[in-house]
């Protein structure tokens, strides 16, 4: 009997989903929500229900029943700091979600709706390599102050599975590899992954890093602090300036680098200089990493849906390709990613964590 997944990937604006059968995809969409639709709702909490119906439409409209699955995965959210892994969805990781306890995003709703559907027809349900993975160095966790630690946040799904794609198709040991991962889509988090683990990484949500199209990353701390106490903006509207309305939103009025990079191509010198800013920040924190390995590195991965840009590719490579060779896996690869945590997990390949 074939094993079925139906993997679910929820974005700000979009909800992706894909059904596999024995690690083969059948289908996949991607549903768009509107700005009205999304504005309906006060949180992403309360955005549960419609987005589950959405998903249940496109299964009715493929004339596939959820009777079919052998397991459901969500992409994982924003949970307390846990090793990598594939984790059965349980009370406390629900709870933490829909309270949203350390943080809203919308892949929160990636657990919540996989648990839901599951429960429905007593299959089980999962979670894997959710963005809050912490495999974090002490060393890479310190700050100038006693108060603050760096946190680990980033797309550790598409990382990790960009790494493992690497070392396959190298015929190389994860466990025994040191490399450089870029991923650059919304948000753009590099990492250094060492012995399979990731033990240095920008948190790409909202504290640091590189311009992305739609997050400012590292901004002058005083600078920051003066605005804080401008009496200007309130934390809401500061919060947004990091994340959602950073970023080339700010700069260039668009979070589509496509738009960024048609400027830089007709010659506007405006958009000609935050896109090379956009590759010098991106190059510059590989940099600092190849730094942070000794510069012992078997290989620099960028991957993304900004990847597919042969421009931003080559300027990176430009940049960084005396630290190693460099490979490009353009797109995001989360939905392929999550349907082979789901097949292994039914199979009994994998140990499945909890969530405590």
């Amino acid at each position: 009997m074939p094993i079925s997944v139906l993997v679910i990937n929820p974005g700000s604006t979009s909800t992706k989903i894909a059904v596999y059968e024995d690690s083969e995809e059948l289908f996949s969409e991607n549903v768009i929500h509107g700005s009205d639709e999304i504005g309906r709702y006060p949180n992403i909490a309360a955005q549960h229900g419609f987005r589950e119906q959405h998903i249940r439409a496109v299964l009715d409209r493929r004339g596939f029943s959820v009777s079919r699955l052998s397991a459901v995965v969500g992409r994982g959210g924003l949970l307390k700091p846990i090793p990598s892994g594939v984790y059965a969805i349980n009370k406390l990781m629900r709870e933490d979600l829909l309270s949203a306890r350390y943080g809203e995003h919308a892949s929160n709703l990636g657990a919540l709706i996989a648990a839901d559907l599951g429960a429905e027809v007593g299959i089980p349900a999962f979670t894997a390599d959710p963005v809050i993975v912490d495999e974090l160095e002490d060393v890479a966790r310190v700050t100038g102050h006693r108060l603050f630690k760096r946190k680990s946040i980033f797309h550790a799904l598409n990382q990790k599975a960009v790494a493992r794609r690497w070392c396959r198709e190298q015929g190389r040991d994860y466990e025994a590899s040191t490399l450089i991962v870029a991923h650059m889509g919304g948000g753009v988090t590099v990492g250094l992954h060492r012995n399979s683990r990731v033990v240095d990484v920008n948190n790409g949500l909202n504290g640091e890093g590189p311009i992305t199209p739609e997050r400012a990353g590292t901004l002058p701390a005083a600078d920051l602090v003066k605005l804080c106490y401008s009496g200007t903006y309130s934390e809401a509207e500061v919060m947004k300036m990091l994340t959602g309305k950073g970023g080339m939103v700010s700069l260039m009025g668009t979070n589509d680098m496509r738009m960024v990079e048609d400027a830089y191509r007709i010659g506007d010198p405006v958009g000609t200089l935050y896109f090379k800013a956009f590759i010098y920040t991106v190059g510059k924190s590989i940099g600092a990493l190849a730094a942070a390995a000794c510069g012992r590195v078997d290989a620099v991965i960028l991957t993304g849906g900004i990847a597919h840009s042969k421009a931003i590719a080559d300027g990176i490579s430009e940049m960084c390709s005396f630290i190693a060779p460099m490979t490009i896996y353009p797109g995001e690869g989360e939905l392929e990613a999550l349907a082979l945590a789901g097949t292994h997990a039914v199979k009994g390949e994998c140990r499945i964590m909890e969530y405590r």
